[in-house]
C-alpha cells in the first residue's frame, strides 16, 4: 500500500462512487445511504475525480470540490477521496486496476445511478470494469426502462441478480450487477449551479 493512502484490509467490502462532484448535494447523501445498506459494505468512497471526460467543461478545483463533499458527510464509514489525482488515473477502468494493485485482497464495488448506465457502453474499456468488479446501480423510481435496455444491461443479462439479492453483491466475483430503487431527491450539481448557489471559480 502506498504510503499516506487510507489503510483496508483484506477482505473489506468497499464501495466506489466516482464524479465530479460539482458539487456535492443531498442526492448523493441519499444514494450513499442506500448502497451502504443495501449492498453490505463496510465503507464507501466518493472518488472525486479531476475531470470527467465526457464533458466538455472542467469543474472547480479539485481542492474545492474536495472539501464541500467533505463539509456535507458526517458519517464515518464516508471516506471523500482525491485518489485518482493521486494514482494520476483518467479514466474508471484505469482507476481500479491501480486500485486493486494497491490493495490487494479488498472487494470493491463499483457504484453507479441509472442514468450512467444507460450509457455505460460509452466508457472507454466498459467491459473490462464489468469484468472485474461487481456493479451496483441504484435507481430512482422510474429510471429503469432506458437502463435495462442498454446495450451493457442486455450482454450482461445473465450476471444480473434480483434486488432482493443485493446483500449479496459485494461477495460476488465479477461479472455481477444489481439494481435497487433509491427514493427521489430533488437535488442535481446542474441546477445548484444554474441557480448560482455554486461557481465552478473560486
Amino acid at each position: 500500500m502506498r504510503q499516506g493512502f487510507p489503510y483496508l484490509r483484506a477482505g473489506m467490502r468497499i464501495g466506489l462512487l466516482g464524479g465530479s462532484f460539482d458539487p456535492a448535494h443531498q442526492g448523493h447523501l441519499q444514494i450513499t445511504k442506500a448502497a451502504l445498506q443495501q449492498f453490505d459494505l463496510d465503507q464507501l468512497w466518493w472518488l472525486v475525480s479531476p475531470g470527467n471526460p465526457l464533458k466538455a467543461q472542467a469543474p472547480a478545483s479539485m481542492a474545492r470540490r474536495v472539501q464541500a463533499a467533505r463539509d456535507l458527510v458526517t458519517d464515518p464509514k464516508v471516506l471523500i477521496s482525491d485518489i485518482e489525482a493521486q494514482l494520476g488515473t483518467r479514466y474508471t477502468a484505469e482507476t481500479l486496476r491501480a486500485m486493486r494493485r494497491v490493495y490487494p485482497g479488498v472487494r470493491f464495488t463499483w457504484l453507479m445511478g441509472a442514468d450512467n448506465l444507460a450509457h455505460f457502453h460509452r466508457w472507454k474499456d466498459w467491459q473490462n470494469i464489468m469484468e472485474t468488479v461487481p456493479i451496483g446501480v441504484l435507481a430512482r423510481p422510474g429510471d429503469r426502462i432506458s437502463a435495462r435496455l442498454s446495450p451493457a444491461a442486455q450482454i450482461y443479462r445473465a450476471a444480473m441478480l434480483k434486488g432482493a439479492q443485493s446483500q449479496l453483491l459485494s461477495g460476488q466475483t465479477a461479472p455481477a450487477w444489481c439494481f435497487v430503487n433509491v427514493p427521489m431527491v430533488d437535488a442535481s450539481s446542474t441546477e445548484i449551479r444554474a441557480k448560482g448557489a455554486w461557481s465552478r471559480k473560486g
